[in-house]
């Protein structure tokens, strides 16, 4: 019979079993955790109201909505403001859903040293 490396320990060992079974349930709470962002809206508006996105709390971009007449879509000016303020719109929205999935995802991931960021998860990083 092979001798347990962490019986020097005292406390009679370690179980192993124990902690992989903690490991899959944190692995398990964080995909629904994960799944309950991706259902989740979070809106970035610019101008006014002239240009608001939609992203969920995972950073996808789901839905842009420009206020009619506020763009004259045959000048060129007004075009490149357009896309410039859907990008400014979209990065409002992505910075909500960022606090949204810090704050979701925070209490499971401050036991793991570093925060969801180094566990690659979309929308975390």
């Amino acid at each position: 019979m092979t001798q347990n490396p962490f019986d020097a320990l005292g406390g009679g060992g370690f179980d192993m079993n124990a902690l992989l079974q903690q490991a899959q349930q944190m692995q398990q709470q964080l995909e629904e955790a994960q799944a309950n962002l991706a259902r989740q809206t979070v809106d970035g508006t610019v101008a006014g109201g002239a240009v608001s996105v939609t992203a969920n709390g995972v950073g996808e971009l789901v839905g842009v909505t420009i206020r009619t007449g506020e763009f004259d879509g045959n000048d060129p000016d007004d075009l490149s403001d357009l896309s410039d303020l859907i990008v400014a719109a979209y990065r409002d929205a992505r910075a909500k859903s960022e606090a949204l999935a810090s704050e979701s995802m925070g209490p499971l991931t401050d036991g793991l040293g570093g925060g969801a960021g180094g566990l690659g998860l979309p929308g975390l990083g």
